[in-house]
């Protein structure tokens, strides 16, 4: 049975912690003797730490210094739970064409579609609306390159209504097409933290 810690617990929400590598980061190190996380996941990180050992300064001066920024304030707090629910909803998940992205928000978070986009845009630089399309299009992107899909799959799994619809929204965006894209895709993905405005 593990040791319970006799240090008090300190719960950290996280902006710009968006895949598995940045949890596998920050595990790498708060490895250290004095420092103890008692939960990790995607936004959010619960440490405890001895301290004539370590401090909560250098807690968030590692933290700092790969680019995350603590989130204290309530309403960036939910902006960027809305962020991962998006990234959830695009990436990580098996998209569902059936479910349209402001329903699967709205249920997500119990709180009305035109709220939860007129508080995305009052601390974004974008609307949801945008964020969400950049994010089916670097999903789009990634299917591409694995080769395995047609245009048509593609885009009835990522809920695009044709391929004619995909590829206008895909131009848009990119400023190639997307037949051109699958001639030559490599290079030209970006890091989900990367994908914040459009």
């Amino acid at each position: 049975m593990k040791k319970k810690t006799t240090f008090p617990l300190r719960t950290y929400h996280v902006k710009n912690m968006t895949s598995s590598c940045c949890i596998h980061l920050l595990r790498k190190e708060f490895s250290l003797d004095g420092v103890e996380i008692h939960d990790i996941k995607l936004g959010t990180i619960v440490l405890s730490l001895d301290p004539k050992k370590f401090s909560w300064k250098k807690v968030e001066a590692i933290l700092e210094g790969y680019g995350f920024e603590i989130i204290n304030d309530k309403e960036k707090l939910l902006v960027e739970e809305i962020k991962q629910a998006v990234i959830d909803l695009v990436h990580n998940s098996t998209y569902n064409a059936m479910v349209r992205n402001s329903d699967y928000l709205v249920e997500r978070f119990g709180m009305s579609y035109p709220y939860i986009s007129t508080l995305f845009s009052k601390h974004e630089n974008t609307t949801l609306e945008k964020f969400t399309i950049l994010h089916k299009i670097e999903k789009v992107k990634e299917l591409i390159e694995y080769g395995e899909l047609t245009l048509s799959e593609i885009a009835y799994i990522m809920g695009y209504s044709s391929v004619q619809y995909l590829s206008t929204q895909f131009k848009s965006v990119i400023g190639i097409s997307v037949t051109e894209y699958k001639v030559t895709p490599e290079g030209s993905r970006s890091g989900l933290d990367r994908i914040l405005y459009g």
